[in-house]
């Protein structure tokens, strides 16, 4: 009851006070407003006035007068002024018709009256009086000072030029005592309504406040409910606040929760946005009335249609009935069954592998999960992997190899050279064969050194770099070779840079191999075309010739250890290549046609500093 009381004297103090302004402001401005009404009324009258003065001064290059004596022309024109009959009537009436108005003079440079309200006053110098203009500007208590004090007459002046020469002044005298005759009743009503205002927002205070103070507690208990006032109490010291500070409080921490929970939902939001951009597979998530909540970034590539498009809509705004595979999906979303792995065309014409999972809690479909792959990627992910199970049974058979046929060869060598040292006089026929098998046995000694290198583990050493200088290497050292065999190389990259992280060494000499296998390949001369660009947080290189393309019978073999077309080749160059792209989390393959040439395509990952400019770009376009 306590607290109840102290809210309720504290509400009505605020209000009385608030309402005492309101009235301090109604009054003064009440008493402003006149005041400013009353300056301006003087100084309409003043400019009229010296309208009048300059309107009756006559023409008096016609006269007898020395015009180039001024003080001749002054007394003259102050004689005009003063026999001017229409002035002196207005000079009359003006003072008789305005209420605050006391006197009116026209006076001269030196204060002397030319004419004046009070005959008596005409010609002689008047006392100077103070400005109206302190009284007008003056702050509201000060003005009810110089009003309600002793009697006072201020001058409202206005500046009198003749011929553009200065004349005089018109003086209006106002009256403080005539002021305040006519500005008492309505103060006196202004204060009364103030009052009046005062005690009726006391009593409508102290009933409001007292009404306002029974939800209060349902307020309080409510906001517990919501911030699990249970587990989660006020310290004891903050339980002394009256109803309001109690209900402040609780807000507060129901606030703070709030951000909290915001925050971490800003974060998890963030994570997934980022597990979503990195997906290769296409992922829709559904709510239990089928709209849709989560859409990853490869299923625009499927629906051709941008992910804002589809968030919040139906399955059945997002999905066409009239294509494969959304009549597929839009069947098992009516009869709420699953779809495993069905392999369909959607709308853009490519192959999706489809499937669709109902989301279940306690026996209650919650939502539903769409996953699409794309048909091509996941065969070519499969021969990917099948040809690395091929690389890696070949360097583990290739190191049983070597290392089982380095030794012999070392004590072939070794004995060979102690026959030549035993056989220094044998004939020369004898000397060439030995000649020969020694050669023949380097020959075998760096082939298997070759397969050492080969199938030996490298320690990569990464660096950032822009995949356009490197590219610019190759060219510049298969440019002697292509010159050979009269094939011109034309680049084409963009201007923005293309940074990866790569061992420079690695991935210049497996983009060589595939440059001087085209450039051989074009035994007749042609072009080799070597361009780059970003791709899906990728970057993509092609590097096409105008030869006579890969036999088709021998394409799936290409990568493969040892394999060659080519009289005198290794058959380890391409596959080397193949190698080092998966070292570098990378992949690459071809299309060719017999005739036409053969393209080989390399994807890279873009560095990590260069996706994260893409991403602050697409937040920021957003």
């Amino acid at each position: 009851m306590r607290r109840k009381t102290k809210i309720v004297l504290a509400i009505t103090f605020m209000v009385t006070a608030m309402v005492s302004a309101f009235s301090y402001l109604y009054v003064s401005q009440v008493l402003r407003l006149r005041v400013n009404n009353a300056s301006d009324t003087a100084k309409l009258l003043a400019d009229q006035i010296a309208y009048s003065v300059r309107n009756a001064v006559p023409d008096l290059t016609s006269t007898r007068l020395d015009t180039d004596n001024p003080k001749a022309v002054r007394a003259a024109i102050e004689g005009y002024l003063r026999t001017d009959t229409n002035l002196n009537d207005m000079v009359d009436s003006s003072v008789n018709y305005i209420d605050v108005v006391t006197d009116l003079a026209i006076v001269d440079l030196d204060g002397r009256a030319i004419l004046h309200s009070n005959a008596d006053l005409a010609g002689k110098v008047l006392r100077k009086r103070p400005d109206f203009e302190t009284l007008r500007t003056a702050r509201f208590p000060d003005q009810l000072r110089m009003i309600y004090s002793s009697a006072s007459v201020y001058d409202v002046s206005e500046p009198l030029a003749l011929n553009r020469t200065p004349f005089g002044s018109v003086r209006v005298g106002i009256s403080t005592t005539l002021l305040k005759s006519e500005l008492t009743p309505k103060l006196t009503r202004a204060v009364a309504v103030s009052i009046g205002s005062v005690f009726l927002s006391l009593f409508l205070s102290a009933i409001i406040s007292r009404l306002s103070l029974g939800p209060l507690e349902e307020i309080s208990r409510n906001l517990d409910s919501v911030a699990g006032a249970d587990t989660e109490m006020l310290p004891e010291e903050d339980t002394s606040h009256d109803e309001y500070g109690l209900v402040t409080l609780k807000i507060a921490n129901l606030g703070r929760q709030m951000r909290d929970t915001k925050e971490i939902f800003s974060a998890l939001k963030d994570n997934v946005d980022q597990l979503m951009a990195n997906l290769q597979d296409g992922l829709m998530l559904f709510t239990r009335d089928s709209r849709v909540v989560l859409v990853s970034a490869p299923v625009e590539r499927f629906l051709g249609r941008p992910r804002g498009e589809m968030l919040g809509r139906t399955a059945r705004e997002v999905f066409s009935s009239q294509s494969p595979l959304g009549a597929v999906l839009l069947d098992a979303f009516e009869r709420r069954r699953p779809v495993l792995q069905r392999e369909v065309e959607s709308a853009n014409g490519r192959r999706v592998q489809v499937s669709i999972d109902f989301i279940q809690e306690t026996s209650t479909q919650i939502g539903a999960l769409v996953i699409m792959r794309d048909t091509e990627s996941v065969r070519r992910l499969e021969d990917e992997i099948e040809m690395s199970r091929r690389l890696s049974a070949s360097s583990r058979l290739t190191r049983g190899v070597a290392h089982e046929v380095k030794n012999p060869i070392n004590a072939i060598v070794l004995h060979l050279h102690l026959l030549q040292n035993k056989l220094q006089q044998a004939d020369p026929g004898t000397r060439r064969h030995m000649d020969i098998i020694g050669s023949e046995l380097h020959r075998l000694d760096r082939v298997v050194q070759i397969l050492v290198d080969f199938t030996r583990p490298r320690d990569l050493k990464l660096e950032e770099m822009d995949l356009r200088r490197l590219l610019e290497d190759v060219a510049l050292l298969a440019a002697p070779d292509a010159e050979q065999h009269g094939v011109t190389i034309v680049r084409g990259f963009p201007q923005q840079p293309l940074t990866v992280k790569v061992d420079a060494d690695f991935m210049k000499q497996a983009i060589l191999n595939i440059v001087i296998n085209g450039v051989q390949a074009m035994t007749h001369g042609g072009r080799l075309t070597i361009v780059a660009r970003r791709d899906e947080g990728m970057v993509l290189t092609e590097i096409r010739d105008t030869g006579s393309g890969i036999p088709k019978e021998v394409q799936e073999k290409i990568f493969e250890l040892y394999f060659t077309t080519k009289p005198g080749g290794s058959g380890i160059g391409l596959a080397q290549t193949y190698q080092i792209l998966q070292w570098h989390y990378g992949s690459v393959d071809f299309e060719s046609l017999d005739g036409q040439g053969t393209t080989f395509r390399l994807r890279i990952p873009l560095a990590e500093s260069s996706l994260d400019a893409m991403r602050e770009v697409a937040a920021r376009s957003q």
